[in-house]
């Protein structure tokens, strides 16, 4: 018998300079190079908002890089919320 795999799910909110810079195209991009799927979309405030879902250790090196953020950013703060897993099978970035 296989071990099957946990996947968990996180909802974080980025301040700072955060739109604007390239930050919705870094998230996919970092998301779908560690296997993490779900969504990033601007808020109305400036803030950016993430679904993200995927193993442990995935969620924290993603974290790691939505903190870091692309060279243009300025990351003022990341709150995050445990969540339950949608079952998303990519990393998409939402408009509107």
């Amino acid at each position: 018998m296989t071990e099957r795999t946990v996947r968990q799910a996180l909802h974080l909110y980025v301040s700072g300079r955060v739109q604007g810079v390239g930050f919705r195209d870094f998230t996919r991009s970092q998301a779908r190079r560690l296997a993490v799927t779900g969504w990033v979309r601007n808020l109305s405030d400036g803030r950016v908002e993430i679904w993200a879902e995927g193993e442990p250790q995935a969620l924290s090196a993603f974290v790691e890089q939505v903190r870091r953020g692309p060279r243009a950013a300025r990351v003022t703060d990341v709150r995050m919320e445990q969540a339950t897993p949608g079952g998303y099978a990519d990393f998409e970035v939402r408009h509107g």
